[in-house]
């Protein structure tokens, strides 16, 4: 599954580069792209697992940048 959020806050590219490398490396992430000129994140996972996943991802997102939130609708 390939879903994209929307970033909010994200105040540094180096930073979203940061999570981007951090969520890569992720058990089961197939891909993960963070754009700070967009401000999203993009990721693609096993269905089974993308919620868990998901998860994991935001905690890394707040250890890097605590401010930035990934909106989930």
């Amino acid at each position: 599954m390939k879903k994209s959020f929307e970033l909010d806050e994200l105040d540094c590219a180096n930073c979203g580069a940061k999570m981007e490398a951090a969520i890569k490396k992720i058990d089961g992430v197939e891909d993960c792209t963070v754009s700070f000129l967009t401000q999203k994140l993009t990721l693609t996972a096993p269905d089974d697992r993308f919620d868990d996943i998901l998860k994991q991802a935001k905690k890394i997102c707040k250890k890097i940048e605590p401010d930035c939130e990934i909106i989930v609708k």
